[in-house]
């Protein structure tokens, strides 16, 4: 059977990654390198099947901050495009503050927030929210702003008001520069989540990184992140998907969504 020409390009990545992961293990068992530095990809493996009990509940926690953080991050964010869109002085006033809110060190912000709201769980969702919202909020405005001028005048011609023009023309046209924001704030989501656990928790996956930084298990350490990275490509496939299934004049000719 002859085989698609895509099918390649679908294998490059896994095979990248089973050469790297071959070149980690190779590497460790012939220098010799301590477990508790480096270790090989199968003891992650194995660390990941023995403590699997303790690192689902840790994961779970993780999961819903990040999603809780994620979801009111992008309602946040759709409610500050459209008072931007509409109000010019709203948006005058606004936008300097969304890019100002970008210089302050994540760090930081995650040890005030555990000073001033304690080791809950409101802390670590206040933390994904501005991870999450400037990328969906920026790519939102610059699609919005991308929008065709005479589609635009063609609805005020014929009577639409702002709201509907904003909801008939220029948000289905920004959809996919929002999607292309929500996928980035996907993978921050989980990384804001666990930064925000290292600074005080008393649970999660950042919480159970530093208990195991702190005891030398580096092994425990890494099967975390591999948790993590896992759970963030998922993240980003489920937008993929929703963005597939919401976006039907986005797709392009002669393709299906796949999970490869």
């Amino acid at each position: 059977m002859k085989r698609s020409p895509h099918t390649a390009d679908k294998l490059a990545p896994w095979i990248a990654i089973l050469v790297f992961l071959l070149i980690w293990e190779g590497g460790v068992r012939i220098t010799q390198t301590p477990d508790w530095l480096l270790p090989p990809p199968s003891q992650v493996l194995m660390a990941l099947g023995t403590n699997a009990s303790m690192l689902f509940k840790h994961t779970i926690v993780t999961v819903e901050e990040a999603l809780l953080g994620l979801g009111l991050s992008t309602l946040i964010a759709l409610m500050t495009a459209y008072l931007m869109d509409q109000v010019l002085w709203f948006r005058q006033a606004f936008y300097p503050l969304i890019i100002f809110s970008q210089t302050i060190p994540l760090l930081i912000l995650a040890v005030l927030f555990t000073i001033w709201f304690g080791f809950g769980m409101l802390p670590k969702i206040l933390v994904v929210i501005l991870v999450c919202f400037f990328p969906v909020v920026i790519s939102l405005m610059n699609g919005l702003d991308g929008v065709d001028p005479d589609q635009i005048k063609l609805f005020r011609s014929m009577g639409a008001t702002s709201t509907a023009i904003f909801t008939m023309v220029k948000l289905p046209a920004a959809m996919p520069s929002f999607f292309s924001g929500l996928r980035i704030s996907a993978t921050y989501s989980l990384m804001a989540a666990v930064i925000a656990e290292w600074m005080g928790a008393e649970k999660g996956l950042g919480y159970f990184m530093t208990l195991m930084q702190k005891g030398y298990r580096i092994d425990q350490v890494l099967a975390s992140v591999l948790i993590i990275c896992l759970i963030s490509f998922l993240l980003v496939k489920c937008i993929d998907l929703l963005e597939y299934l919401l976006l039907p004049w986005n797709r392009k000719e002669d393709t299906q969504y796949n999970w490869g």
